[in-house]
Formats: C-alpha cells, sequence, structure tokens
C-alpha cells in the first residue's frame, strides 16, 4: 500500500469511526426512569431476589438475602452506573490507551506495561481467601452480566473504539494496583532528568528536607504529561481524614470526617453504595470497579484514610549486573487506526527496568529498576472487606494484616466512642534512605531489602489525650523501620488541628466547615516575609500592603491571593535561574519546597541582586493582579469529562469553569501550579464523607459531579451544586429511613 493509500484509509476509518462515536459527542438526555430502565434485573444467576433501592441522587440501597447476591448485584450496579469508566481503567491498567487514542499512545502503554501493575495479580488471586475469592468472582459476574445484557453501550465506547469484553478477578486486581501507584514515582521521575549534572546531590537532599506534594509532575513533552495525569490523576495520593472522641462530640458520639483527594475529572473516581446482607451492612464511597467500600460507615465502626508517603519503592542502577539476571519479553501494543508496534520489556530480580520507557526522564545510559511494594503479594480487597466487618478497634486493625499499596493512614471511629489511627502498610525493611541520590546500587548487598514489616508491628493511635486525630499526608509517628522520606507539607494537618482544637464540643457542622475550610497559614507566613523584603527593596508599594495585610485565606472573593500568587509567578523562576516557572525542575514549583526554602534562598542572593528581582517580580505581578477581580475570577473548577483531555475532539466534554477557593495545601484542596492567568485546578478533594456515630442514620456524602457516569444522564453532574455549596446526601443504616429515602424499588430476579 502507497503512503497516501494508507493516509486515505487512515482518514476513511477515522471518519466511520467518528461517526459512530457521536452519540457520546451529542449524547441524549436521559431522565433516571429510562437510565434505571437499563438495568439488569432478570433471569439472574441469585440464589434469592435482591431489592436494590435508589434514591433521588441515584444512590443504591442492596438488600440481599445471601453474600453471593449482595457481591453480584455490586457488579452489576458497578456495570450500570460506571461502565465507561471502569473498561477505560482496564485498560489504563493494563496499558492498552493505543487501541484507543492510537499511535501516539505508544510510548506511554509502554511505560505503564513496564510499570507492570498486573505483575502480581495471579499470585494475589491465588492466594485469596475462599470468602474473598467469592465475594470478587460474584463480584465479576454480576459486571459481565451487566455488560453482555445492557441494550446500548455507553457512549465512550464507540468514541474510543471499545469493544466489550469480559472481566476477570485479575483485571479488577489490576485495577487495584493502578489505583494504588507510589506517589513518589512523581517526586523521583521529576528529577531523574537532573542525575549527573552539578549540584544533584544538594537537590536530591532539598528534596529529602522538604518533601514533596501530591501533585509532583515530570511534564517536560505531552506523554509525559500524559503519564504524569495517569499517576497522579487515578492514584490516591492525597487526602485529609479526621476523627473527634465522643468526649469532644457535641452529640456524644465519635464523629469522622473524610475528603479524599484525587484527579478532577468526571465521572467522579467515587461511587456512593449502601448495602445489606447476611455478613456486611455498611454505606460509603467505592472506586468504580473494586468490590469494597474504602470510605464509609457499618452499624459499629466507620472510616477513611489519607495516603501514607510511606517509602513503598526503590530505584536501582542495575547496569553491573550480570546478564543473566535480566529476563526479556515481547510485547505487542495493539494500536488504533494504525500498526501494531512490538516493544520488548526486561525485568531483574530488582524489578523491572523503567529506564527502558521512552517517557521516563532520566539518562538512559545506565539501566535503572523499579522495586514496589505493588508487585509483591498483598491483599487489599480482604483488608477492606473485613474491614467493613469489623466491630471494635482490635478487629478492624488486624483486618490490614496484609493490606500493602497504597500505604495508608487509615482513621476510624466506633459506636463506643474509640477513635484512632493505623498504619495499613507493607513496608521494606532496609538500612536506610539515600542521602546524596534517589538510585541505590544494585549490586551493593546493604541496599536490599531484607524483608517485610506490616501493620501489626506498627505504631497505632487509639483515643488521645486532645480528643481528636487528624492525618493529612503528613509524616506519621515514628516506628521501628524507616518508613518513608516524602511527606507532604505540614500545613494542612496543623489547620485541621487547629480548627478540632478551637472548639470543645465539636458538631457535624464544624466538620462540614473544616471540609470546606480555605485558609494556609504557611500562605500567610510567606506571604508576610515577602512583604518585609519588599519594603527593604522598595517595591511595589501597594502589592506591599496587600501581602502584609493577607490573612492566608484563598475564599473565592479574596483579592490576596491573586496578587501573592502572580508574585510568586515571577519570583520563584528568578530566583532560580529561569525564564518561566515550566523552565524549572517540578520540585522547585512545588509548595513544599517554596515553604521551606523560597525565603532562604532569596535571603542568599547579593543584596543589589536580590531587590533588582523582587522590583521586577512586583511589578508584572501588579499588572497581572489587575486582570482579575478576586481569587474566583482567576482560580477556576473546570467541570469535565476525562475526555476532555482528547485532542480537538475534547471541546465537546467541557460543560462549564466555575469559580472555587481553596488551593494546594488548603483543608478544601482544589491544587494548581505557580500561575499568573485565569486557570483550573487540577487535582483536589473530590469527595466528602462525614458521619456522627451516635446516629445510625448520621452519614453524609457529596460528590464533585454526579453518581451516574453516563453521558447525558441526569445525575451525571446533579451533585455539583451540593459540593459547591457545602450540602450532602444523607446515607442512613435504619431499615425504615433506608425504606423512607431510597423510595423507588427494583427487584432483581432469580433464574427459573
Amino acid at each position: 500500500m502507497t503512503p497516501s493509500a494508507s493516509l486515505s484509509t487512515l482518514l476513511l476509518v477515522s471518519v466511520t469511526l467518528l461517526l459512530g462515536g457521536c452519540s457520546a459527542l451529542f449524547p441524549s438526555r436521559l431522565d433516571t426512569a429510562q437510565r434505571l430502565d437499563m438495568l439488569a434485573t432478570g433471569e439472574l444467576p441469585l440464589d434469592r431476589p435482591v431489592t436494590i433501592r435508589w434514591n433521588a441522587r441515584m444512590v443504591p440501597y442492596i438488600e440481599a438475602e445471601t453474600d453471593h447476591d449482595a457481591a453480584f448485584a455490586l457488579g452489576l450496579v458497578h456495570g450500570h452506573l460506571r461502565g465507561a469508566q471502569i473498561a477505560l481503567l482496564k485498560r489504563i491498567s493494563a496499558g492498552r490507551l493505543s487501541e484507543m487514542a492510537g499511535p501516539l499512545a505508544n510510548d506511554i502503554d509502554h511505560a505503564l506495561r513496564i510499570l507492570g501493575f498486573g505483575r502480581a495479580a495471579a499470585d494475589i488471586e491465588a492466594a485469596l481467601p475462599p470468602e474473598s475469592r467469592d465475594w470478587m468472582e460474584a463480584f465479576v459476574a454480576g459486571l459481565n452480566h451487566q455488560q453482555a445484557m445492557q441494550r446500548r453501550q455507553p457512549p465512550e465506547f464507540a468514541l474510543l473504539g471499545i469493544t466489550p469484553e469480559p472481566y476477570t478477578v485479575r483485571d479488577l486486581l489490576t485495577i487495584g494496583r493502578l489505583a494504588g501507584t507510589d506517589v513518589n514515582w512523581l517526586a523521583y521521575f521529576s528529577i531523574l532528568d537532573q542525575r549527573g549534572q552539578r549540584g544533584f546531590p544538594a537537590l536530591w537532599r532539598r528534596v529529602l528536607e522538604a518533601g514533596t506534594n501530591s501533585t509532583t509532575s515530570f511534564r517536560a513533552t505531552t506523554s509525559q504529561a500524559a503519564l504524569s495525569d495517569i499517576l497522579s490523576g487515578f492514584s490516591k495520593s492525597g487526602s485529609n481524614s479526621v476523627a473527634v472522641s465522643a468526649s469532644r462530640s457535641a452529640s456524644g458520639g465519635a464523629l469522622i470526617a473524610n475528603d479524599p483527594h484525587l484527579g478532577l475529572n468526571l465521572p467522579n473516581l467515587w461511587l456512593l453504595v449502601g448495602l445489606r446482607s447476611p455478613s456486611y451492612q455498611a454505606v460509603g464511597m467505592m472506586i468504580p470497579g473494586l468490590p469494597f467500600i474504602a470510605v464509609g460507615r457499618s452499624p459499629h465502626m466507620a472510616w477513611g484514610g489519607t495516603n501514607m508517603r510511606a517509602a513503598s519503592s526503590d530505584l536501582y542502577d542495575v547496569g553491573d549486573l550480570p546478564a543473566d539476571q535480566f529476563t526479556t519479553e515481547q510485547t505487542t501494543i495493539a494500536t488504533r487506526l494504525w500498526f501494531d508496534d512490538r516493544r520488548v520489556l526486561r525485568h531483574t530480580p530488582f524489578g523491572p527496568v523503567i529506564s527502558d520507557a521512552a517517557v521516563v526522564p532520566g539518562a538512559k545510559d545506565r539501566p535503572l529498576a523499579l522495586r514496589w511494594v505493588g508487585h509483591e503479594t498483598t491483599d487489599e480487597t480482604t483488608a477492606l472487606l473485613r474491614a467493613m466487618r469489623a466491630t471494635n478497634p482490635q478487629e478492624f486493625r488486624a483486618a490490614f494484616a496484609d493490606f500493602g499499596v497504597s500505604a495508608q493512614n487509615m482513621v476510624f471511629a466506633d459506636t463506643k466512642g474509640n477513635i484512632g489511627q493505623i498504619m495499613a502498610v507493607t513496608q521494606p525493611v532496609r538500612s536506610g534512605f539515600p542521602g546524596d541520590d534517589p538510585v541505590l546500587d544494585a549490586s551493593d548487598p546493604s541496599t536490599h531489602w531484607q524483608g517485610f514489616v506490616r501493620t501489626a508491628a506498627l505504631p497505632h493511635v487509639l483515643n488521645p489525650a486532645e480528643g481528636f486525630v487528624a492525618s493529612a499526608n503528613n509524616r506519621p509517628a515514628d516506628a521501628s523501620v524507616p518508613i518513608g522520606f516524602l511527606f507532604s507539607s505540614e500545613d494542612r494537618v496543623k489547620r485541621l488541628k487547629q480548627i478540632l482544637a478551637a472548639s470543645d464540643r465539636i458538631g457535624i457542622e464544624d466538620l462540614i466547615a473544616l471540609q470546606t475550610d480555605t485558609l494556609s497559614p504557611a500562605a500567610r507566613r510567606l506571604a508576610t516575609a515577602l512583604a518585609q523584603r519588599l519594603r527593604d527593596a522598595g517595591a511595589g508599594t501597594a502589592l506591599t500592603q496587600i501581602l502584609a495585610g493577607w490573612d492566608g485565606d484563598y475564599r473565592i472573593d479574596a483579592t490576596a491571593p491573586v496578587a501573592f500568587e502572580a508574585l510568586l509567578y515571577h519570583l520563584v523562576p528568578a530566583v532560580y535561574g529561569a525564564e518561566t516557572p515550566a523552565d524549572l525542575p517540578g520540585i522547585y514549583t512545588q509548595w513544599s519546597n517554596l515553604d521551606k526554602f523560597l525565603i532562604r534562598d532569596l535571603d542568599a542572593l547579593p543584596v543589589e541582586r536580590r531587590h533588582a528581582l523582587l522590583n521586577q517580580a512586583a511589578s508584572l505581578a501588579a499588572g497581572d493582579a489587575a486582570q482579575f477581580s478576586d481569587w474566583g475570577d482567576m482560580h477556576k473548577l473546570r467541570l469535565q469529562h476525562v475526555l476532555a483531555n482528547l485532542p480537538v475532539l475534547g471541546r465537546f466534554f467541557r460543560i462549564e469553569d466555575v469559580a472555587i477557593g481553596g488551593s494546594r495545601e488548603t483543608p478544601m484542596k482544589t491544587a494548581h501550579d505557580l500561575v499568573n492567568t485565569r486557570h483550573a485546578a487540577r487535582y483536589g478533594s473530590q469527595a466528602r464523607h462525614i458521619s456522627d456515630m451516635a446516629d445510625p442514620d448520621a452519614n453524609y456524602f457529596t460528590l464533585l459531579g454526579g453518581q451516574d457516569g453516563w453521558l447525558g444522564s441526569a445525575h451525571f453532574i446533579d451533585q455539583v451544586a451540593l459540593w459547591r455549596e457545602s450540602r450532602y446526601i444523607r446515607l442512613p443504616l435504619r431499615p425504615e429511613s433506608i425504606a423512607a429515602e431510597f423510595p423507588t424499588v427494583q427487584t432483581l430476579r432469580p433464574m427459573p
């Protein structure tokens, strides 16, 4: 075939596929009744009839007489509400983006396959306890049945060229490993290309001292940006979680509040569900495609967690390993609208050779391998299923005996007034962390892992004297083994504790205020310090006054954050010898670095140089700030489907931009880069949960977006107003409350 004929064929196929995807570009409006009519309800492989009750926001409550039937119905509901999303997660976790996006995704798929999210799936499946295996298999059966029986496939299928295919337990375990991505990879990848350059050991020591944010990026190229967005957007890399003891509670019962932080795309990466079966009764939040409630409430306990930032991975230089230590396999990347691409995957006893991936930054002259706990046989599914059944703190802690990734600070509260926090992790035993370079020498035995330490052997907190616990990706308690080195700034956790300590009797309204708090004490300190230096430089009188008087609150109607962010945008690259923030290694623009080092580095400059930079930055910042009336005018929440990232067609999936408060390290996180123009937050608080253990019905949730992932559904974005207005959906546990608040009833009928 000639090149011109190949191009003509490609264009013809493209047009045909795009016409087939018009339902995604222009989805028809579907009301609740139409959507519920699409759920498969008849002649199902069930033991008994199952009742599904739906509330006004299309949240299901499943009532089943057997655990098998409950799990099957859960899978059915997941497939019904989030079928396209689960199909996408399956393909991303397996490195199959090219089947949807064409040859431009080949390098990304190669990197994902090297990372090997499914590498341990077969061993994990083989080691599952019988009750977990039965639950997962029933869930998969329900997921597959809904996909096979629905009359219409989700609109995204035609647009992306997705053909329905059966799911397996291993698929779900692989999706779970994607959700368990090690956030430390983002920090590693952001600085690897600096290795070998003068001053790199000092840069690495700076990283160790400052820690990192959950949104560290390595966005040098389009493909690297895509991989960075996948690893940060789909992983559980952030969050806030607090619990309040009964002695500090206005109701007399323990309280808990959780808000996970993830990528801000639609559909939401959480799904609200309630269920009751012989072994389980709970309400809460599930990751689409995973068969357990990760954040929620049972009659006995409520739970949530934050990423622990444990060092679950090490990088190794494997260049001196003998050849027989490398295994090689060929992988074929099926590519839409193009030829299949064959790539090589290499593996060593220290993990896959990630330097073979073109989109992983860094020198390619020495092979680098990644050893990750996620390649080991750990069992997160059983841990969460047992947590759902736990009746006291001891059972809850024991549930996480084999939990691995991503390491979590699990916070809990129970109906007896107890609160606490555990380390849910499988932690490598090592002699220490690298001091001058994140890459270890595989030929040095002192760098090798010496087994693992698990939850039962690590410290935990139960009923602390202050009457509350708070976690926000900060450094945890000291342990018998080194836990990590890239923790988040202490800014959020200090603010959470400040709010909790301010009241003797904390109620639901206080927790709502906590989850929507937009104040950053560290931003206030940095702004005050910069204002003093601006005065010393004789720069920007008006700007100086704004910063000096700012309380650090990134509320929507505040003007000071605009001036502060514009000043940082111009000052930070100037201090570090760059033209723009994009010219700097990502670690330099991280809030953790700015909080720790900016004033120190600014003061280290010669006086004349410092004053010149401050005057120039203040002048530019004043011009930028004058374009915006307040922070909400500059800082936006972009409501868009994940397909908005597609070239050309992406505009069809952008719904609207709305003003929003918050910032990088405020309790209501809406993270952003260094900015001087109108911009959209790309990561942050996308779901909320609050429970009062004094009342089985006092469980409140809301999603940024909606419950239904079907494009065009009335419930695709119907919770956005709730989220913006700090309102919640109640998910009760009492049968009479459930019957009253979930009035629409469907019956799943077993086969005759």
